[in-house]
């Protein structure tokens, strides 16, 4: 179960096959194009009958007293701090500078218009990835957010929707989720991008749908890596092994630790939890993507970690902060013995959706510049011109744009 395993081994088996899934996802995404909202319907049929897409706003109020007050309070508080966190991110709407005489430039940054959301909710709900996709696209000033979730919608995740903010919720989960929100039905308006968290038919439909809507970044079945060295508890690391292992039967983890005596130590604490944990099915099956590998060093440590490029990055060494100036793959870095990867998921701040399988090598996870786009502004007067005229035509002419450079040509002869 617990197991040692080389770097190039685990990562052959994070590898997920999208085109297992794409005649499928082909033909969904072909079945909303010409049925719209009848396609989600009928496609519902297997969880439920459904007699609308759209939440209404008295579905959205009934299911606050199917959630606990607690779980209620709870999820405000987690907004509250998610929402703090991503706040620090927003970026000025216009800046200039002057950067030489006569040459002022510019950044101006424009929220997205209207986003889409996508909430998994097939086994169960998940109440957190509905704050983490809203919020940062509130704090953009995103003014129309929709989201899709599985019918039925589970009640905890109309409240997080809700609490978030979001102006429009429909009843629509899988790949014709994403159809329609990248396509659009006769309840659904498409929308310029879509983010969030999915299955492979998910992913797929993202990818193939990204002509008409942009999309955050592939993200398949969650995964931690964690560096350790002889000063991590055993327990410590184990506890997060399980908390990853029982996301899901294709969730992975790997340690990659300098002391060798630590796998032993682990692998026996990850029997005694895994006889007592609720979910040990799953866990047992995600053990199987699992292991471990000890290196010479930290710094080797470093390298494995980052060919890794694991969506969740533990960090549990006698000095964390050097290693985190090292590092150059993650997701999200948590960094010593109290930094549970739990925090992250739920109430710490920062955002939990992110790249897995390795994407965090060319992607980032979820933020609030994922629903701003820039244009770059450019005030220039004649003391400017006159600085940059020469070079400008030089290279014009070299390229044989001559149009380009008597447009300048035009301007200093005024």
């Amino acid at each position: 179960m617990w197991k040692a395993v080389g770097i190039d081994a685990w990562l052959a088996a994070r590898k997920t096959s999208l085109e297992d899934a794409r005649e499928t996802v082909t033909g969904i995404i072909g079945r909303v194009k010409n049925e719209g909202d009848a396609a989600l319907i009928d496609l519902a049929k297997k969880y439920c009958t459904l007699e609308h897409v759209a939440v209404t706003d008295e579905e959205r109020e009934s299911a606050y007293d199917e959630v606990d007050a607690q779980v209620v309070e709870a999820l405000i508080e987690a907004h509250a701090r998610i929402e703090r966190f991503h706040e620090r991110q927003r970026p000025r709407d216009l800046w200039f500078e002057e950067m030489e005489p006569g040459v002022v430039l510019g950044m101006k940054t424009t929220a997205l218009n209207r986003v889409g959301l996508y909430v998994p909710g097939g086994r169960a709900a998940y109440p957190s990835s509905a704050l983490m996709c809203a919020v940062p696209a509130k704090v953009a000033g995103v003014k129309e957010i929709c989201a899709c979730s599985p019918p039925p919608i589970k009640p905890l995740t109309l409240v997080a929707l809700d609490i978030a903010g979001v102006t429009e919720i429909y009843q629509a989960g899988g790949a014709q989720a994403v159809a329609a929100m990248a396509l659009g039905t006769e309840s659904i308006r498409s929308v310029q991008k879509i983010v969030g968290p999915g299955n492979v038919y998910v992913t797929l439909a993202k990818i193939m749908l990204r002509e008409h809507a942009e999309i955050d970044f592939p993200a398949g079945p969650s995964e931690i890596g964690i560096i350790a060295d002889s000063t991590a508890h055993p327990k410590v690391v184990a506890a997060d092994v399980l908390a990853q292992a029982e996301h899901d039967p294709n969730a992975a983890c790997i340690l990659i630790t300098t002391d060798p005596a630590l796998p032993v130590k682990v692998g026996k604490e990850i029997e005694k939890m895994v006889a007592e944990a609720p979910r040990k099915e799953i866990i047992v099956e995600a053990l199987k993507n699992s292991g471990y590998t000890v290196v010479k060093d930290i710094n080797e440590a470093i390298a494995a970690s980052d060919v890794v490029a694991p969506e969740h990055l533990s960090i549990q060494v006698a000095d964390p902060l050097s290693v985190v100036t090292k590092v150059q793959n993650a997701g999200a870095i948590f960094v010593g013995r109290y930094s549970a990867v739990a925090c992250g998921d739920y109430a710490v701040g920062t955002n939990h959706c992110l790249p897995t399988a390795g994407y965090s090598k060319m992607y980032s996870g979820l933020d609030v510049a994922h629903f701003c786009k820039t244009a770059s502004v450019e005030i220039i007067d004649r003391d400017g011109l006159e600085a940059i005229g020469d070079i400008v035509e030089t290279i014009a002419e070299a390229e044989g744009l001559h149009a380009h450079s008597q447009s300048v040509k035009v301007r200093r002869a005024l």
